[in-house]
């Protein structure tokens, strides 16, 4: 009977971890909200589950609006930079499915291909600001060096991010509405989690043995780069 209510369970043990996200999640959608300031906030989630995935322990709030306030503006120039990127990559396709004829398929293609770098570059830009201290170009470069030297995690990281997508193909109404409700509640800070399991994986390629000790140390969680990553 103790060890059921014992705070070591691993019952409790994975509830607070979900309670965690819960609080994660709800954060990061508030502070998306400014659109000027998603950037920051999706660096500060990863900054936040990276650390979960190392098993560091540390206070959700407190660590968010940290690296939030220290990346905001690096972060606010990524996400405007890869805002326009993505509407400019919107449009391309459009007017490219648009057209008719070998031109028409023969772009599509071609956009196609830009969206899946697009999404590689995506799913590293925001961890590696979040891990490392760099300019924006390197930061920019990093990632993504990063996401093609890394392909096979690259792949299963975008598959992660995708699988909320199904509860579109959800055939009940009610288990659909259930479904995104729990996204809602822990959708993005559980993707970034799961994410960063792998991305902790290879970051650990580019951090100096003699310098984990410090890392764990550092108040800030980040290591200072001083060049290329790679």
């Amino acid at each position: 009977m103790d060890r059921l209510f014992n705070m070591d369970n691993k019952f409790f043990v994975f509830m607070g971890r979900v309670a965690d996200l819960i609080i994660l999640n709800l954060l990061c959608i508030l502070c998306c909200l400014p659109i000027v300031t998603a950037g920051a906030s999706v660096t500060a989630m990863f900054y936040v589950t990276l650390k979960m995935a190392r098993n560091e322990e540390s206070y959700i709030v407190r660590s968010f609006f940290k690296s939030f306030k220290e990346n905001f503006k690096q972060a606010a120039i990524i996400n405007i930079i890869m805002l326009l990127a993505g509407i400019l990559l919107y449009i391309d396709m459009t007017i490219s499915r648009s057209m008719e004829g070998a031109l028409g398929s023969v772009l599509t293609i071609i956009f196609m291909i830009i969206l899946l770098l697009y999404a590689m570059l995506f799913i590293y830009i925001y961890p590696v600001l979040a891990k490392f201290y760099n300019t924006v170009k390197n930061t920019f470069t990093n990632a993504f060096l990063m996401s093609i030297r890394h392909l096979p995690y690259t792949i299963l990281m975008i598959v992660v991010s995708l699988v909320p997508l199904a509860v579109f193909f959800i055939p009940n109404a009610q288990l659909q509405s259930t479904v995104l409700l729990i996204l809602f509640l822990l959708g993005f800070s559980a993707i970034a989690y799961c994410n960063s399991h792998f991305l902790v994986k290879i970051f650990d390629n580019y951090i100096p043995k003699e310098e984990e000790g410090e890392a764990q140390d550092d108040v800030s969680g980040k290591l200072t780069d001083s060049g290329e990553a790679l």
